[in-house]
Protein backbone atom coordinates (compact mmCIF):
# COMPACT_ATOMS: atom_id res chain seq x y z
CA UNK A 1 0.00 0.00 0.00
CA UNK A 2 1.42 3.43 -0.48
CA UNK A 3 2.18 5.96 2.15
CA UNK A 4 -0.38 8.04 2.90
CA UNK A 5 1.93 11.37 1.17
CA UNK A 6 1.86 9.68 -2.09
CA UNK A 7 -1.66 9.14 -1.88
CA UNK A 8 -2.20 12.78 -1.42
CA UNK A 9 0.45 13.72 -4.19
CA UNK A 10 -1.15 10.93 -6.88
CA UNK A 11 -4.93 12.30 -5.75
CA UNK A 12 -3.58 15.60 -6.08
CA UNK A 13 -2.21 15.12 -9.41
CA UNK A 14 -5.20 12.96 -10.78
CA UNK A 15 -7.56 15.83 -10.02
CA UNK A 16 -5.15 18.39 -11.43
CA UNK A 17 -5.41 16.60 -14.70
CA UNK A 18 -8.69 16.24 -15.17
CA UNK A 19 -9.11 20.23 -14.79
CA UNK A 20 -6.45 20.56 -17.01
CA UNK A 21 -8.93 18.57 -19.52
CA UNK A 22 -11.84 20.65 -18.50
CA UNK A 23 -9.95 23.76 -19.09
CA UNK A 24 -9.04 22.11 -23.16
CA UNK A 25 -12.56 21.72 -23.61
CA UNK A 26 -12.54 25.94 -24.45
CA UNK A 27 -15.41 26.56 -22.13
CA UNK A 28 -13.86 29.93 -21.08
CA UNK A 29 -13.32 31.35 -24.75
CA UNK A 30 -17.45 30.54 -24.99
CA UNK A 31 -18.31 32.99 -22.42
CA UNK A 32 -19.06 29.94 -20.14
CA UNK A 33 -16.74 30.57 -17.26
CA UNK A 34 -19.30 30.76 -14.29
CA UNK A 35 -19.92 27.14 -15.98
CA UNK A 36 -16.14 26.13 -16.42
CA UNK A 37 -15.59 26.93 -12.78
CA UNK A 38 -18.63 24.95 -11.27
CA UNK A 39 -17.62 21.81 -13.28
CA UNK A 40 -14.74 22.06 -12.16
CA UNK A 41 -15.72 22.06 -8.39
CA UNK A 42 -18.08 19.29 -9.07
CA UNK A 43 -16.05 17.09 -11.64
CA UNK A 44 -12.28 17.13 -9.18
CA UNK A 45 -14.81 16.72 -6.02
CA UNK A 46 -16.57 13.18 -7.43
CA UNK A 47 -12.96 12.12 -8.52
CA UNK A 48 -11.25 12.74 -5.39
CA UNK A 49 -13.88 11.35 -3.01
CA UNK A 50 -14.01 7.98 -5.40
CA UNK A 51 -10.04 7.68 -5.25
CA UNK A 52 -10.51 8.01 -1.29
CA UNK A 53 -13.20 5.61 -0.71
CA UNK A 54 -11.40 3.30 -2.83
CA UNK A 55 -8.00 3.48 -0.87
CA UNK A 56 -8.83 4.58 2.70
CA UNK A 57 -12.58 3.22 3.07
CA UNK A 58 -12.20 3.73 6.70
CA UNK A 59 -11.28 7.25 6.65
CA UNK A 60 -13.35 10.72 7.06
CA UNK A 61 -13.26 13.54 4.50
CA UNK A 62 -14.29 16.93 4.70
CA UNK A 63 -14.42 18.73 1.79
CA UNK A 64 -15.29 22.07 0.28
CA UNK A 65 -17.49 20.47 -2.09
CA UNK A 66 -19.60 18.26 0.20
CA UNK A 67 -21.97 18.25 2.98
CA UNK A 68 -20.34 18.52 6.44
CA UNK A 69 -20.80 15.55 8.52
CA UNK A 70 -20.03 15.51 12.69
CA UNK A 71 -19.07 11.70 12.25
CA UNK A 72 -15.21 13.13 11.36
CA UNK A 73 -15.49 14.52 14.90
CA UNK A 74 -15.21 10.80 15.95
CA UNK A 75 -12.93 9.70 13.60
CA UNK A 76 -9.17 9.14 14.05
CA UNK A 77 -8.15 10.01 10.25
CA UNK A 78 -9.81 12.72 8.19
CA UNK A 79 -8.71 13.82 5.27
CA UNK A 80 -9.25 17.50 4.04
CA UNK A 81 -9.66 18.46 0.44
CA UNK A 82 -10.08 21.70 -1.72
CA UNK A 83 -10.83 20.38 -5.25
CA UNK A 84 -9.89 23.72 -6.57
CA UNK A 85 -8.35 25.97 -4.91
CA UNK A 86 -8.76 29.70 -7.26
CA UNK A 87 -12.19 28.68 -8.76
CA UNK A 88 -12.10 31.81 -10.77
CA UNK A 89 -8.79 32.15 -11.67
CA UNK A 90 -9.16 28.40 -12.94
CA UNK A 91 -11.89 29.56 -14.74
CA UNK A 92 -10.70 32.75 -16.07
CA UNK A 93 -8.19 30.85 -18.92
CA UNK A 94 -4.54 32.17 -19.27
CA UNK A 95 -3.84 31.80 -15.09
CA UNK A 96 -1.72 28.85 -13.42
CA UNK A 97 -2.69 30.87 -9.59
CA UNK A 98 -5.24 27.57 -8.85
CA UNK A 99 -4.61 24.63 -6.98
CA UNK A 100 -5.58 21.36 -5.72
CA UNK A 101 -5.20 20.30 -2.33
CA UNK A 102 -5.26 16.99 -0.34
CA UNK A 103 -4.16 16.62 3.19
CA UNK A 104 -4.24 14.27 5.75
CA UNK A 105 -5.59 14.95 9.54
CA UNK A 106 -4.76 12.24 12.14
CA UNK A 107 -6.26 13.16 15.94
CA UNK A 108 -3.55 13.58 18.24
CA UNK A 109 -1.13 14.99 15.48
CA UNK A 110 -2.48 17.31 13.07
CA UNK A 111 -2.01 17.10 9.80
CA UNK A 112 0.19 14.18 8.45
CA UNK A 113 0.53 13.99 5.23
CA UNK A 114 -0.38 16.71 2.51
CA UNK A 115 -0.26 17.56 -1.07
CA UNK A 116 -0.64 20.99 -3.19
CA UNK A 117 -0.86 20.55 -7.11
CA UNK A 118 -0.70 23.48 -9.45
CA UNK A 119 -1.59 21.59 -12.72
CA UNK A 120 -0.84 24.85 -14.82
CA UNK A 121 2.63 24.87 -13.77
CA UNK A 122 2.97 20.73 -13.95
CA UNK A 123 4.08 20.71 -10.75
CA UNK A 124 3.27 18.64 -7.14
CA UNK A 125 4.26 19.51 -4.22
CA UNK A 126 4.18 16.78 -0.83
CA UNK A 127 4.96 16.30 2.34
CA UNK A 128 8.08 14.41 3.11
CA UNK A 129 9.88 15.06 -0.75
CA UNK A 130 9.60 19.41 -0.89
CA UNK A 131 11.71 21.33 0.44
CA UNK A 132 12.13 25.06 0.33
CA UNK A 133 13.96 26.75 -1.61
CA UNK A 134 17.25 28.59 -0.29
CA UNK A 135 16.35 32.17 0.80
CA UNK A 136 16.51 35.04 -1.46
CA UNK A 137 18.54 38.34 -0.91
CA UNK A 138 15.95 41.36 -1.67
CA UNK A 139 16.72 44.95 -0.25
CA UNK A 140 12.20 44.56 0.14
CA UNK A 141 10.76 41.64 1.53
CA UNK A 142 8.46 40.39 -0.50
CA UNK A 143 4.78 39.76 0.83
CA UNK A 144 2.04 37.85 -0.82
CA UNK A 145 -2.10 39.05 -0.26
CA UNK A 146 -5.09 37.81 -1.92
CA UNK A 147 -5.66 39.53 -4.93
CA UNK A 148 -9.26 40.32 -4.75
CA UNK A 149 -9.56 41.65 -0.70
CA UNK A 150 -6.27 41.69 0.95
CA UNK A 151 -5.50 42.18 4.67
CA UNK A 152 -6.88 45.81 5.85
CA UNK A 153 -3.92 46.15 7.77
CA UNK A 154 -1.46 45.88 4.63
CA UNK A 155 -1.24 49.41 3.72
CA UNK A 156 -0.51 50.25 7.45
CA UNK A 157 1.88 46.76 7.57
CA UNK A 158 4.15 48.19 3.94
CA UNK A 159 4.05 52.39 5.62
CA UNK A 160 6.06 50.31 8.72
CA UNK A 161 8.22 47.65 6.76
CA UNK A 162 9.54 48.60 3.38
CA UNK A 163 8.15 45.49 1.91
CA UNK A 164 6.66 44.81 -1.67
CA UNK A 165 2.93 43.28 -1.68
CA UNK A 166 1.94 41.59 -4.18
CA UNK A 167 -1.94 40.46 -5.01
CA UNK A 168 -2.52 36.16 -6.32
CA UNK A 169 -5.01 34.02 -6.33
CA UNK A 170 -5.38 30.36 -4.48
CA UNK A 171 -3.87 30.14 -1.30
CA UNK A 172 -2.42 27.01 -2.33
CA UNK A 173 -0.63 29.19 -5.00
CA UNK A 174 0.68 31.55 -2.78
CA UNK A 175 2.13 29.25 -0.42
CA UNK A 176 4.05 27.48 -2.88
CA UNK A 177 5.39 30.43 -4.34
CA UNK A 178 6.60 31.35 -1.28
CA UNK A 179 8.43 27.56 -0.85
CA UNK A 180 10.15 27.63 -4.41
CA UNK A 181 11.63 30.90 -3.24
CA UNK A 182 9.55 33.71 -5.21
CA UNK A 183 8.03 35.33 -2.49
CA UNK A 184 9.19 35.42 1.21
CA UNK A 185 5.55 35.46 3.16
CA UNK A 186 2.11 34.90 2.44
CA UNK A 187 -0.27 36.91 4.81
CA UNK A 188 -4.35 36.37 5.21
CA UNK A 189 -6.63 37.94 7.43
CA UNK A 190 -10.44 38.00 7.31
CA UNK A 191 -11.85 34.21 7.16
CA UNK A 192 -10.32 31.16 5.35
CA UNK A 193 -12.10 27.60 5.36
CA UNK A 194 -9.95 24.17 6.96
CA UNK A 195 -9.72 23.04 3.46
CA UNK A 196 -7.87 26.80 2.35
CA UNK A 197 -4.74 26.19 4.62
CA UNK A 198 -4.36 22.56 5.28
CA UNK A 199 -2.58 21.21 2.25
CA UNK A 200 -0.38 24.16 2.28
CA UNK A 201 0.27 24.37 5.34
CA UNK A 202 1.12 21.19 5.69
CA UNK A 203 3.56 21.12 2.97
CA UNK A 204 5.24 24.48 4.16
CA UNK A 205 5.79 22.75 7.61
CA UNK A 206 7.12 19.63 5.91
CA UNK A 207 9.38 21.82 3.64
CA UNK A 208 10.74 24.06 6.36
CA UNK A 209 8.62 27.01 6.03
CA UNK A 210 7.00 28.48 9.42
CA UNK A 211 2.95 28.41 9.58
CA UNK A 212 0.61 29.81 12.00
CA UNK A 213 -1.94 32.07 12.89
CA UNK A 214 -1.25 35.71 12.45
CA UNK A 215 -1.29 36.06 16.54
CA UNK A 216 1.21 33.74 16.50
CA UNK A 217 -0.66 30.83 17.46
CA UNK A 218 -0.26 27.25 16.04
CA UNK A 219 -3.27 26.76 13.29
CA UNK A 220 -5.67 23.57 14.37
CA UNK A 221 -8.08 21.61 11.62
CA UNK A 222 -10.63 18.84 11.98
CA UNK A 223 -12.90 21.05 14.25
CA UNK A 224 -16.84 21.10 14.30
CA UNK A 225 -17.09 24.85 12.67
CA UNK A 226 -14.00 24.77 9.80
CA UNK A 227 -13.31 28.13 9.82
CA UNK A 228 -10.08 30.10 10.26
CA UNK A 229 -9.81 33.37 10.16
CA UNK A 230 -6.23 34.10 9.20
CA UNK A 231 -2.93 32.38 7.87
CA UNK A 232 0.89 33.29 7.93
CA UNK A 233 2.91 31.30 5.93
CA UNK A 234 6.57 32.55 6.01
CA UNK A 235 10.34 32.18 5.45
CA UNK A 236 11.26 31.00 9.64
CA UNK A 237 13.50 34.07 10.33
CA UNK A 238 10.81 36.39 9.16
CA UNK A 239 8.38 34.48 11.29
CA UNK A 240 8.86 37.14 14.54
CA UNK A 241 9.76 40.61 12.37
CA UNK A 242 7.18 39.53 11.09
CA UNK A 243 4.25 39.12 13.33
CA UNK A 244 5.72 41.54 15.46
CA UNK A 245 4.72 44.26 12.40
CA UNK A 246 1.09 42.49 11.84
CA UNK A 247 0.54 43.08 15.87
CA UNK A 248 1.57 46.57 15.79
CA UNK A 249 -1.13 47.49 12.97
CA UNK A 250 -3.92 44.89 12.98
CA UNK A 251 -6.77 44.70 15.06
CA UNK A 252 -7.40 41.30 12.96
CA UNK A 253 -9.53 43.22 10.43
CA UNK A 254 -10.92 41.06 7.13
CA UNK A 255 -9.64 40.04 3.97
CA UNK A 256 -10.05 36.94 1.97
CA UNK A 257 -7.88 34.03 0.30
Amino acid sequence: MISDSELAADLAESAGQLLLDLRALGLEEAGAAKELGRRGDAEANSLLLERLTAARPGDAVLSEESADSADRLDAERVWIIDPLDGTREFALGGRSDWAVHVALWQAGHGITAAAVAQPALGAVYMTGRTTAAPSVARSRPRILVSESRPPEFTDALVRTWPAEVIGMGSAGAKAMAVLRGEADAYVHAGGQWEWDSAAPVGVAHSAGLHACRVDGSPLTYNAPHPYLPDLLICRPELAEPLLARIAAVSDTSSGAS
